[in-house]
């Protein structure tokens, strides 16, 4: 496998990547500035034959910067090369969220990033807004894309290889929980938006869906036979069971896995060591 450096879509900020990584900033194919970050393999300076690439996107209000988010990340790169990034709207990336819908492009970017460099192998770990990103992500750039050349193919195509969606709803338009009427009020509201702006770091646009994009549950059947992991806690305050057990039985189940864990409340703010620990062994020892 030769490395490669980054590919026009990304302006790195440093000339190579080094045994501590680098930031870029990548251009999404909406013309949008997203910030990521590129650690290698733990004790490697550049993809070895085989090494596979965790691409990790984070939950509303997240950011690249955020403790959870470093968090999981030194657990994966123990095990593989990990790939960062802040969603539009959040941290020091450009634009406004969407709230799932364009998020969808700032993955992409990513993964794309992550075999301009030479991984062959890229696996897409998401949590809350970011699993539910994750699916859709995976159902609309698929492998037969890839195969097919062109636009999407080589080695600077977008589709992920193995998905995983942590915390991740179901449906939208949720408002069963005290928390997810918060955060409605949030996005729908001014007073909401200028408070998750100014009190939480994150810009949420103004817009209505239009039109109302694929939901998490239909985009699930269209994954396989790509591995897909579901990961839900049973102390989830934001998205009760019935969420992981309708994402869950929309797979297929030859290629589908359902962990409900115990204790475990919501996306990588809540998420242990040991747990992390378990979905980056899954990831890495998926064909």
């Amino acid at each position: 496998m030769t490395f490669r450096g980054p590919d026009d879509f990304a302006r790195p900020c440093v000339p190579s990547v080094t045994s501590s990584g680098h930031r870029v900033a990548l251009l999404t194919a909406d013309g949008v500035r997203v910030e990521a970050a590129y650690e290698p393999r733990a004790g490697s300076r550049i993809p070895p034959p085989g090494t596979p690439a965790v691409v990790l996107a984070h939950g509303f209000t997240g950011a690249l910067d955020r403790p959870g988010l470093r968090r999981a990340a030194r657990v994966f790169a123990q095990r593989a090369a990990v790939i960062t990034f802040s969603f539009r709207g959040h941290g020091g990336s450009g634009g406004r969220s969407s709230v799932g819908d364009r998020e969808v492009l700032d993955l992409a970017a990513a993964v794309r990033w992550a075999r301009s460099l030479g991984h062959e192998r890229v696996a897409t770990v998401g949590f809350s807004m970011g699993g539910s990103v994750a699916l859709r992500h995976a159902a609309l750039y698929g492998r037969e894309r890839a195969a097919g050349g062109g636009e999407h193919g080589g080695r600077t195509d977008a589709h992920s290889d193995t998905v995983v969606a942590v915390s991740a709803p179901a449906r939208w338009y949720y408002r069963g929980t005290a928390p997810m009427r918060r955060l409605h009020w949030a996005i729908s509201r001014p007073a909401g938006r200028l408070i998750a702006r100014y009190g939480l770091g994150t810009r949420v646009q103004a817009e209505d869906w239009d039109p109302v994009p694929l939901s998490p549950v239909d985009a699930v059947p269209m994954i396989a036979p790509r591995p897909l992991l579901i990961v839900h806690g049973d102390r989830d305050a934001y998205f009760p069971l019935d969420h992981p057990y309708a994402l869950a039985g929309a797979g297929d189940p030859r290629s589908t896995e359902l962990w409900i864990e115990r204790g475990f409340g919501h996306a990588e703010n809540a998420a242990r060591g040991e747990l992390l620990e378990r979905i980056a062994h899954w990831v890495c020892t998926r064909d």
